[in-house]
């Protein structure tokens, strides 16, 4: 079975950093594009980052040139190191992996972890 494990949230203040891991298992995890996506209380899902089988990786315009996405293939795991934190970067934040041969579609979804930024 597919799992998606997400973790490194927390509290942070604004300006500060945090990384996020997504441990990957179930399938061969280079094959498909992934992403990390976000929630925040009230308001609708959105994509943050993604990251293609070879490593081109498209930002949401939000987090542009504060947040990069990356992944270890040997290591099965997906990153967002994220900088400047701002409050309303706080969200529940997700990663996910996309159907094969998408970029856009995904289908398998972690449980999520939470960051605050206050």
């Amino acid at each position: 079975d597919v799992q998606l494990v997400e973790s490194g949230g927390g509290s942070v203040q604004a300006g500060g950093s945090l990384t996020l891991s997504c441990a990957a298992s179930g399938y061969t995890y280079s094959s498909y594009c992934m992403g990390w996506f976000r929630q925040a209380p009230g308001k609708e899902r959105e994509g943050v980052a993604v990251i293609d089988s070879d490593g081109l990786a498209k930002y949401a315009d939000s987090v542009k040139g504060r947040f990069t996405i990356s992944r270890d293939v040997a290591k099965n795991t997906l990153y967002l190191q994220m900088n400047s934190l701002r409050p309303e970067d706080t969200a529940m934040y997700f990663c996910a992996r996309a159907e094969q041969g998408s970029f856009t579609k995904y289908n398998y979804w972690g449980q999520g972890t939470q960051v605050t930024v206050s």
